[in-house]
């Protein structure tokens, strides 16, 4: 009994845990993360990865029917919390950390699971994505390990896939390297008819014919990025239809969005050291997001302005200096002063993605020194619906780069639905 306590006690110290970021609520999960690496616990890819999951405000109805689904997948031991403000991160993970210990709790959470037939727990996965609002007519959406999605019509889920986005280095950034593994488990095998659409066994909907531009006819995918993704914008969901391994069509959509509201400019200094810091790790250089990670949090307690710009300068210069990630992100989601005008875009956009990184953390120095004189210009933002044209003619992972490059402020209140 004392080494399984030992055992258990090790385990939960080191517990990964799964943040799902309610759109609004930017700053509980800024909280949550602080939090989580003071306690030595880690961050989670996906739900076959997680002991705990941690759900960073008060959802809407669609982010708690994805939640819910999320759960299922959770292996046991596990623990669900939900972290309403800033200042309950703390307790949230004490108790996630008791009931990973509570064995009687453990208990009857794996008898009740292994008790549901897996035709029922199917069917409860089905009915859950209907009462969501998120069954487009029940054509074989499948749910796998590792999926973060919300149902759908004939669609896979990116997490699927289980992208990341990096380059191969031995010595500037300890490892970086874009790798996306686009198999199917099971694609192999014969198919069947579900409902006139062809599924491989496992159900997942096939590819259909869809003609190219030069006028052959090739196989279109369709793939739902979002809304729950590490390093991707909280509520967004951009659903694209693939010929090859490119995306020919992108429809963005808005789930439960809501304005959280950028109220100072150590606020939006702090905003965009975030989106720098999920920029890079997409890019495989975690020290440098972890170092854009605490200056964020710095600004965010309200640490001191002339300490911060220094070390944000010097995350610049150091930034500049790598020859790598200048290698890896130069060229990559391009942007002209034409396309910048043609899309509506802001001004700062010009560029690469590496331009754009650049110039992310020399606008949150401009907060913090008040160039920008203590207001957030309207014209600044990023229209959402312009997304899809942005990554339209990417691969998946060049998207996933080319989106957090965009430096988007927290989503709008308006759901928007626009087609690329």
């Amino acid at each position: 009994m004392g080494l399984s306590n030992a055992l258990a006690r090790y385990a939960v110290n080191h517990a990964h845990v799964l943040l799902v970021e309610v759109p609004g609520h930017w700053l509980t999960r800024a909280a949550a993360e602080q939090h989580l690496r003071a306690r030595g616990w880690r961050f989670a890819s996906s739900p076959a990865d997680a002991d705990v999951l941690a759900l960073c405000g008060t959802p809407g109805p669609e982010i708690a029917a994805i939640a819910a689904r999320l759960w299922e997948q959770l292996p046991g031991p596990r623990a669900r919390v939900q972290i309403d403000a800033p200042h309950l991160a703390a307790a949230a993970f004490e108790s996630a950390a008791t009931k990973l210990l509570d064995r009687s709790l453990q208990r009857d959470d794996s008898q009740g699971r292994s008790a549901k037939p897996d035709g029922e727990q199917h069917r409860d996965n089905k009915l859950e994505g209907r009462d969501g609002g998120h069954d487009h007519g029940g054509h074989g959406s499948h749910v796998g390990k590792g999926e973060m999605d919300d149902g759908g019509h004939a669609e896979h889920s990116a997490m699927d896939h289980g992208e990341s986005s990096g380059h191969g280095d031995s010595g500037d950034h300890g490892g970086m390297g874009h790798g996306m593994d686009m198999g199917h488990a099971g694609m192999g095998h014969g198919a069947m008819s579900h409902g006139g659409m062809d599924m491989a066994p496992a159900g997942i909907p096939l590819a259909h014919g869809g003609e190219d531009r030069d006028g052959l006819e090739l196989d279109v995918l369709h793939l739902r990025l979002g809304p729950v993704l590490p390093s991707w914008p909280t509520g967004l969901v951009l659903r694209c239809s693939l010929q090859g391994d490119l995306i020919v069509h992108a429809e963005v959509t808005l789930v439960d969005a809501h304005h959280a509201g950028v109220r100072c400019a150590h606020h939006r200094a702090a905003r965009r050291c975030d989106n720098a810091a999920g920029l890079l790790a997409l890019a495989g250089w975690e020290d440098a997001a972890g170092g854009a990670r605490r200056l964020r949090d710095r600004l965010l307690n309200d640490g001191d302005r002339g300490t911060t710009a220094r070390d944000l300068d010097r995350l610049h210069r150091r930034i500049k200096r790598s020859w790598l990630l200048r290698w890896s992100l130069r060229g990559v989601g391009y942007l002209s002063a034409a396309d910048v005008a043609r899309l509506d875009l802001p001004g700062h956009l010009r560029g690469d993605t590496h331009d754009r990184l650049l110039s992310m953390i020399q606008r949150a120095a401009d907060d913090i020194a008040g160039a920008d004189g203590g207001s957030s210009d309207a014209s600044e933002h990023v229209p959402i619906v312009k997304i899809g044209d942005v990554v339209q003619g990417l691969d998946i992972a060049t998207a996933r780069l080319v989106v957090a490059s965009l430096d988007l402020d927290p989503l709008p209140a308006a759901s928007a639905v626009a087609h690329a």
